[in-house]
């Protein structure tokens, strides 16, 4: 165990990014796990805070484990093995499943609204931690297509390769921890849960607001 809690991860990962503080920087969590990780580095840096939502794509016989992901804007990353798992009809369905997803928790969780003007900005996108990291990768891609000038992702763990893989797609990143035996994000927190709809609507409320 190496983190408190997710509220103990943001403020420690907040101080790695001291540089971006007051700068024209925007703060990305993907909901839910990243919303508190999130609202606590936006806090820190005294920047705008906002929601990215992106969904894993999973494998029909095993939810908890994914084949890639999709972001709000459309952009789908599929890591390129996934063909020989599942047919391409399988990857259409599960792909519309999730993109309906997608659009239920922007209107729950964020009201519906639009994403901040993301164009010519420094965006920093914020999740507990990195597994497979399918979701990162959907969300740099949906950056890289609005313009953002800089892209930089800021997680409390995440497994070596994928670590280094997803520094290739963006700017910069930033790691606090990445375990030697990783095997799962909840790994690395003393106290870890399921993050809900209505917990991620009380943080917002007490503390972030879009």
């Amino acid at each position: 165990m190496v983190f408190r809690d997710r509220s103990d991860a943001g403020e420690r990962l907040a101080r790695e990014l001291l540089k971006y503080k007051g700068r024209n920087v925007l703060v990305l969590a993907i909901p839910r796990g990243g919303v508190e990780v999130g609202c606590k580095v936006a806090e820190y840096l005294q920047v705008p805070f906002s929601l990215m939502v992106t969904r894993k794509l999973p494998f029909p016989d095993n939810p908890e484990a994914g084949f890639g992901a999709v972001a709000e804007d459309g952009s789908v990353f599929i890591f390129r093995n996934a063909a020989m798992w599942l047919s391409q009809e399988q990857i259409d369905r599960i792909v519309s499943e999730q993109t309906a997803e997608v659009r239920r928790r922007i209107e729950v969780l964020r009201g519906g609204r639009p994403l901040p003007e993301i164009a010519g900005r420094t965006v920093i996108l914020v999740d507990d931690g990195l597994a497979m990291g399918s979701t990162m990768r959907a969300s740099i891609m949906l950056c890289r297509k609005k313009g953002a000038s800089r892209i930089v992702v800021a997680v409390p763990v995440a497994g070596r390769e994928v670590a280094r893989d997803i520094g290739d797609m963006a700017d910069e990143i930033v790691v606090l921890e990445t375990p030697a035996n990783f095997r799962a994000v909840a790994q690395v927190y003393m106290n870890w849960y399921d993050v809900s709809d209505a917990e991620v609507l009380r943080i917002m409320e007490k503390g972030c607001r879009n």
